[in-house]
Order: structure tokens, then C-alpha cells, then sequence
């Protein structure tokens, strides 16, 4: 299929020369929620084209009802579009049956939320390995695979304990540890630092740069400018549409 280039009226994509493959491709996509008898609710987003090249840190903002979070949802293949189409590592995801969709989403992309979602029965690394359950690898690896995970995220010394022996900021990092666990291609993030203190938000942005520096592609929501600022690139949307998109630095080393 060959990708027509984007109306003037909307803001180009801004990918870093030399990049590899987009990790994330929307062309034309379009989401429209409909009422039970089939008229229009809502159009969330309208024929977005957007671009996230391999290891850009990218913030998604917008004012509630811009599309943000439907944007992100699409993203995360947690939702589908109702048009255009949506390619993450290449694979054209509107295609996939809903199995398959899932077991793509699980392998491809790690998910950092506001509530850090950890389940109190478990320790913590058992908690980083249960992605890892969904994939069928065996016990000792995955526990193996998420003791380092853990080590990464320097949380080494409280591997055994439980999310509710653990601070606010050790509860994000365990949650930063799962969604690293399958080795994703994107690491989203939905307002990641929203429950914490400032110097405890301060410390997991802090660990965001370090994961982007060493490659990772990473998105993330957020209402704050002055942490958008310390992403790449800004995406800001406004009804649906993508209103600005602002390049503030190529990657760093």
C-alpha cells in the first residue's frame, strides 16, 4: 500500500534522519463512537497521521475531550480505529484478530500507569514475571527475567517483599520493571508520576531518561508541560486533530 503524504493543512510528522523503521504509524486514522441506533455520539479522532520513529520519547498532550487518551488507546491496541490504518513495528494492527491482537500487544508494548495496578498477593518480582505467565515461559525463567528487570530499576533489595512493604515511588518502579519484562518495542505511560510527590516524580522521570538514553521508545500522557518539555517531541490534539507537533531536540546519547 503506498502511503499518501499528509494534507498541508496538518502538521507533518517529524522523524530523526537516519532512523530505522517507525515503531508507531497512524495513516488517516479516524474513531467514531456511535449511539445504539447507529448515529454519531462522537468523533474522537479525525483522519490523525502520525509518526513515532524508533526511540523518540514522545508526550502526548491535550485538553479533555481533544482525543488524547482515545489516541492512546489506539496506540496501546486497546482500541481500534474505525479508519485508516495503524502499523506498530510494521504490523498493520486493525488486521489481527482479537487473540492475536492481544498476544502482539503483550509481546510489543509495556504499560506504566497512574495507579501502579499491582497485585498485593504477590511479591514483587512475581508481580514483574506475570506478563511473562501470559507467554508461556517457564517459571525459573521468568522469575529470572524479572529478578533483572528488578535490578535495572534498582529494586534488587526488596525482591520477596510485597507492593504493601513498599513506598510510592518503589510501587511505579516495580510497575516500570513489568512493563519492561517481555522486552517491548514502546513503553506508553498514562500520567506515570500522578499519584506522587514531587521529588518521587522527579526520581521516575529521572529513570524514564535513563531507559530513553539506552534506546527505549517511549509515550507518554501528560498534562504537565514542564515534563513534556523533558521529552523529544511534543504532540498536542485539540478535537481530534492533531494541533501542533514540535520537535524539541534529536535524540540524545
Amino acid at each position: 500500500m503506498t502511503t499518501m503524504p499528509a494534507p498541508t493543512e496538518r502538521p507533518a510528522p517529524s522523524p530523526i534522519p537516519g532512523d530505522p523503521h517507525p515503531v508507531a504509524e497512524l495513516r488517516s486514522v479516524s474513531k467514531t463512537y456511535y449511539k445504539p441506533d447507529g448515529s454519531v455520539m462522537v468523533k474522537a479522532l479525525c483522519e490523525v497521521d502520525l509518526t513515532i520513529p524508533a526511540g523518540q520519547f514522545v508526550a502526548i498532550m491535550g485538553a479533555s475531550g481533544s482525543g488524547k487518551s482515545t489516541l492512546m488507546n489506539i496506540l496501546g491496541c486497546l482500541d481500534r480505529p474505525t479508519g485508516g490504518e495503524y502499523l506498530l513495528d510494521g504490523t498493520p494492527a486493525q488486521e489481527l484478530s482479537d487473540e492475536a491482537l492481544s498476544s502482539f500487544r503483550g509481546k510489543k508494548i509495556g504499560f506504566v500507569f497512574q495507579a501502579f495496578n499491582l497485585i498485593p498477593q504477590l511479591t514483587v518480582e512475581e508481580n514483574v514475571a506475570v506478563p511473562l505467565f501470559y507467554q508461556d515461559v517457564p517459571k525459573h525463567e521468568r522469575l529470572a527475567r524479572a529478578r533483572a528487570k528488578l535490578e535495572l530499576v534498582e529494586l534488587s533489595d526488596r525482591i520477596g517483599h510485597r507492593p504493601s512493604e513498599l513506598s510510592g515511588g518503589q510501587q511505579q518502579r516495580v510497575a516500570i520493571a513489568r512493563a519492561l519484562a517481555t522486552d517491548p518495542v514502546v513503553l506508553m505511560a498514562d500520567e506515570p508520576t500522578g499519584n506522587l510527590d514531587s521529588k518521587t516524580g522527579e526520581a521516575i522521570l529521572k529513570l524514564f531518561e535513563s531507559l530513553h538514553r539506552e534506546g527505549m521508545t517511549m509515550i507518554m500522557v501528560t498534562h504537565d508541560d514542564s515534563i513534556a518539555e523533558r521529552c523529544e517531541r511534543i504532540v498536542r490534539l485539540k478535537d481530534g486533530l492533531v494541533d501542533t507537533d514540535e520537535m524539541l531536540r534529536l535524540r540524545r546519547d
